[in-house]
């Protein structure tokens, strides 16, 4: 179902509201704010399944309609969600055994939100009728241009019973009997040999990496499974101009995204992100929170991630418009950083800024989660800045209704190598311990580098890779880059060479064709079916204990930052033909080469022998990438430079992530879509603390 681009025109730009967390009375204030603000959409409902039934069978559903009435007298769009992620306390007591258990047997206690196991046959019964019952009543109001189907979907992991017998005959599917499961998972070892499917064990007390994965993948289609459940319901009375969606949070254990948009119009998405400081650029801020992204790269990224989903623009259902977390946690944005996250954000794809939320609560386990209005509710300095943007963006009108984001590297991302890695890691906590996040460590230095380095990156998954011709990778994507790609095929490890053969540039990360689709290692040299194209082979690897300095081999040629280094890991390459680009301080191991390049075919495959740190990580995305946007605009390190077409113009995002004002120079002729001032090339752009620009190429020569 999911379409190349959301049906409408122009950025949506609003907030979640809430009316029923509202003092009585402020309904008509609060919508003349908005609209005043350029709001044009807001989001209603999807939190309170107790207000829409109070009790078993009784539906009060009136109690919106002044807030879509209201709505559509100001023009503002509304997005209806259904509440089928926070349930009422009565289902809980009518229903304790819809609770999810966390391990076999042990419930998750109520008071929180996701508690239950959303596959089971009575929570599906209750949410059913809860969201027909408010689709119905709201289907035909005018005021409603979209829907969202539950909330974040994937919170947990159940271990229930049923959840349980259905991943037995998931599996019994997938391999047809208990001698086949044996040979793929390897049962033969430490005596797991099954003689019958009622033998398999619980996941609670499993070693075995192979079940591990399964059981991940198995997860992940019960959430898929939920929203496309949930989206066949609300399609029934959707009229045709109306978008069905529901909000990500990449986060999420049991998430694989790819796979569980495929039944939704659109994607939407919630980045939350680290303010001050941690939109400074190259300045280096603790991410505390699993969910919070920390650096002007780590919100590209958020950016890049949410449009790999479905590679089509996306929604931004929720952002934080002032502080968010706990009480202890107050970051509210410096002047222009709300603009700078909000432009990031469409530079890299987005259609849509939603703030979480209108007003900040004063009950409830969000009270510090800070929105457009403050406890106060009198418009303050947030207000005033969102209402700039919605200006900015009523003037920005219609110019990325088809953008599409340049893209100078492709990178691989495989959710398989991710679930595998928390289980299973390869590199090691600081104490000696697994590390559980190790496939984003990894998959992170290289997007930091390439990112901080000015180059643009697009991010694909394993399945969207694959149905990419070669030709059409080698013409789109120039370099393509697999970080510890662990957990894939044959076909997948043919692609890549393919790619590298037809005159592509590929770029080899650590255990990227060590395993196979199960998680097995490989028997095969390493990297197995690339190591003739790299160049280059290894037996030996090793962990990191402190990290290990890298010097170019040829500075002219390869030239690195200043405590450049590799992290974490370190393979002990055997260099058959490949070209030594740069070398590890002499070990004992005998580790020498730690970055290699060869000629393969009509391209080249460089293999990084190591986690690198940002500077290694930089200096290679700079060599990759030599003709970067940063550089046509003579961009100091504190500035970054997004692009992208619409409509076959040629659209710019300049912003400088610095209190200090800085300049860029225009290569080509623009003009400041918000602004309406004109440049030629060669003019000088001056950026003001914290500026962000949107500009649109005049240059008829700009492709």
């Amino acid at each position: 179902m999911m379409t190349s681009s959301p049906q409408f025109s122009g950025v949506l730009f609003g907030a979640a509201y809430y009316a029923e967390y509202q003092p009585e009375g402020t309904l008509d204030r609060d919508l003349d704010l908005m609209r005043d603000a350029g709001f044009t959409v807001i989001r209603v409902g999807e939190s309170v399944w107790s207000t829409w039934e109070p009790r078993e069978g009784v539906f009060e559903l009136d109690w919106l309609e002044p807030v879509l009435d209201g709505a559509a007298a100001r023009g503002i769009g509304v997005i209806l969600g259904t509440p089928t992620y926070a349930i009422p306390p009565w289902l809980q007591r009518m229903h304790p055994e819809i609770a999810a258990e966390t391990a076999t047997g042990i419930r998750k206690g109520w008071g929180a939100r996701q508690e239950m196991d959303q596959s089971q046959a009575a929570y599906r019964y209750y949410a059913e009728r809860v969201a027909r019952k408010v689709v119905q009543r709201y289907a035909d109001h005018p005021a409603v241009i979209g829907y969202q189907v539950d909330n974040e979907p994937g919170l947990l992991l159940p271990h229930n019973e049923h959840t349980f017998q259905r991943f037995v005959e998931w599996l019994r599917d997938r391999y047809g009997s208990v001698e086949a499961l044996n040979r793929e998972w390897g049962l033969v070892y430490w005596s797991h040999r099954l003689s019958d499917w009622s033998d398999l064990w619980r996941p609670d007390g499993n070693a075995m990496p192979q079940y591990q994965l399964e059981w991940r993948r198995f997860q992940s289609t019960l959430a898929t499974e939920l929203i496309a459940w949930q989206a066949d319901v609300v399609r029934e009375y959707a009229r045709s101009d109306q978008f069905i969606t529901t909000c990500i949070s990449y986060s999420r254990p049991q998430l694989a995204d790819d796979q569980l948009v495929a039944s939704l119009d659109v994607v939407a998405g919630n980045p939350y992100y680290k303010m001050q400081h941690g939109l400074d650029a190259r300045v280096e801020v603790a991410r505390d929170q699993p969910w919070w992204h920390t650096g002007v790269w780590a919100l590209l990224q958020w950016g890049d991630r949410a449009y790999s989903s479905a590679q089509t623009q996306y929604l931004v259902t929720e952002t934080n418009a002032q502080s968010i977390g706990g009480p202890w946690q107050n970051e509210p944005p410096f002047p222009g950083q709300l603009k700078q996250a909000a432009f990031a954000l469409l530079s890299r794809g987005g259609r849509m800024v939603e703030y979480w939320h209108w007003h900040t609560l004063h009950f409830g386990a969000e009270t510090y989660w800070g929105g457009v209005l403050p406890h106060s509710q009198r418009p303050g300095r947030i207000y005033r800045e969102v209402s700039e943007l919605g200006a900015a963006l009523q003037a920005i009108g219609s110019a990325l209704d088809h953008y599409e984001p340049d893209a100078d590297v492709l990178m691989l991302y495989s959710t398989d190598t991710k679930w595998s890695f928390e289980f299973y890691p390869p590199l090691a906590l600081p104490g000696g311990g697994p590390n559980p996040n190790s496939y984003l460590e990894i998959f992170d230095a290289f997007y930091r580098g390439i990112s901080e380095a000015g180059a643009q990156v697009r991010v694909q998954h394993l399945p969207q890779f694959l149905a990419t011709p070669v030709d059409e990778l080698v013409r789109r994507f120039p370099v393509l880059v697999a970080p510890a790609v662990y957990v894939a095929d044959d076909a997948v490890l043919e692609h890549m060479r393919a790619y590298a053969d037809a005159g592509g540039h590929l770029v080899v990360g650590i255990r990227t064709g060590y395993g196979d689709e199960l998680a097995r290692a490989r028997l095969a040299v390493a990297p197995a079916m690339l190591a003739e194209a790299a160049g280059v082979h290894y037996d030996e690897y090793s962990n990191l204990d402190e990290p290990l300095s890298v010097h170019s081999a040829d500075p002219a040629r390869f030239p690195l930052e200043s405590g450049a280094s590799g992290e974490a890991w370190v393979d002990v390459l055997e260099v058959d033909d490949a070209e030594i680009l740069a070398t590890f301080t002499p070990t004992e191991l005998g580790a020498d080469a730690a970055i290699t390049s060869h000629a393969f075919g009509t391209g080249r495959v460089t293999y990084v022998g190591t986690v690198p740190n940002p500077a290694l990580a930089r200096s290679l995305g700079a060599w990759l990438v030599p003709d970067r946007a940063t550089e046509a605009w003579g961009a100091n390190e504190t500035v970054t430079i997004a692009s992208g077409v619409s409509d076959g113009r040629r659209v710019i995002f300049v912003s400088n992530w610095s209190a200090s004002p800085t300049e860029v120079t225009a290569p080509f002729g623009v003009r400041d879509l918000v602004g309406g001032t004109s440049y030629a090339a060669g003019d000088r752009l001056p950026l003001e603390r914290r500026a962000a620009l949107v500009l649109e190429a005049t240059d008829d020569s700009v492709e």
